[in-house]
């Protein structure tokens, strides 16, 4: 294998015997037919996995909420993203020219599946053992250093309970909106509770981002309507 692959090995503390599973992670299905989607599949229940046996770990006085959370921060797009920083992947990912030049190489959610469908190769070629530790090596300073109580339920969870709580449909996310260049783009997403007749739209880098803004402000007037002499205690 060239130098940047042999790099990339040496900071996934994997050696790969088969070559082909390694390309085959850094592959984009614009490239061509033998793409990363399935090893992708495959590395988001290993990633859970490992992360789920790590806070367990980790985390033995905290209940299955604490650590619940913790995990959805842990492999979230944002931080895989910064994982795949941390690999170089950019570099390596193989792109069509089209996606290259639109700037997919750095694109959060192709580099997020990336590190997805690599988990998934290291699995495939030597174990979970081997997938455990390269999960351990992303992610393990972050676990040992924060407490389970820090982590905060994100918007859309918390405006799921709180519907919940009061018998109300959850709430429905769609993209009303793209601004910028594929390699920048922002994304507009509403967020609509129609058993409320509500609608509040949220705005963010990335989809998931835009989706936990728009449930922010809808929690928000939702909350300031539930007050006495609101819309909702009317």
């Amino acid at each position: 294998m060239d130098a940047p692959l042999d790099t990339l090995q040496r900071r996934l503390g994997h050696r790969f015997g088969s070559a082909t599973l390694l390309q085959r992670a850094l592959t984009h299905r614009s490239f061509g037919a033998d793409h990363n989607e399935r090893l992708e599949f495959l590395g988001d229940a290993v990633l859970s996995l490992t992360v789920s046996e790590l806070l367990y770990e980790r985390f033995s006085g905290s209940d299955e909420g604490d650590l619940t959370r913790v995990r959805a921060h842990l492999v979230r797009e944002d931080s895989l993203h910064r994982a795949a920083l941390v690999l170089g992947l950019p570099e390596l990912m193989r792109l069509s020219e089209g996606e290259a030049r639109g700037g997919g190489a750095q694109r959060p959610s192709i580099l997020a599946d990336a590190v997805e469908a690599l988990i998934g190769a290291v699995f495939m070629d030597g174990g979970y053992a081997s997938a455990k530790g390269m999960v351990q090596s992303l992610f393990g300073d972050i676990i040992q250093a924060t407490e389970a109580d820090s982590w905060s339920k994100d918007a859309k969870t918390e405006l799921q309970e709180w519907l919940q709580a009061r018998r109300i449909a959850v709430p429905a996310y769609r993209i009303s909106a793209t601004h910028g260049q594929a390699h920048a783009q922002t994304f507009e997403v509403e967020c609509a509770v129609a058993a409320l007749g509500l609608t509040e739209l949220g705005e963010g880098k990335s989809r998931r981002t835009a989706e936990q803004e728009a449930a922010r402000r809808m929690l928000a007037a939702l909350k300031a309507s539930d007050q006495p002499g609101g819309p909702l205690r009317s």
